[in-house]
């Protein structure tokens, strides 16, 4: 009987992965708060509704990788699509570019992060 529970619960999760369709990611550049010139802030970059769930998230300063980077689980919705958000401590300055890489399904884009929004 309890093969047949699993047997059971493994078909659902396989049906619903089926039926989940190949979605590009929305994403959304930010900081924690305003985004004033020489003061320490959090470089925020949430990704959500993508699938399947293969993504590569890059944050960027002036082009160059920054390093010291913190990125949340992977976590989906009903619908089998996916959500992931990476930060970075930063210290804009003014000339300086800051931007999110992602890369899903063989397709890069960036996201620059405009101060004035």
């Amino acid at each position: 009987m309890g093969t047949l529970v699993w047997l059971v619960v493994g078909a659902l999760c396989l049906a619903g992965v089926s039926v989940a369709k190949d979605s590009p990611p929305k994403v959304q550049v930010y900081t924690r708060a305003p985004g004033d010139f020489g003061k320490p802030n959090t470089f925020i970059c949430h990704v959500s509704g993508f699938h399947p769930p293969e993504i590569s998230i890059e944050l960027l300063r002036n082009g160059v990788k920054i390093a010291k980077t913190n990125q949340t689980d992977l976590a989906f919705d009903e619908h089998w699509h996916y959500h992931l958000t990476k930060h970075a401590a930063f210290t804009p300055y003014k000339g300086e570019e800051f931007a999110c890489r992602v890369t899903h399904m063989g397709t890069t884009k960036m996201f620059i992060w405009d101060p004035d929004m």
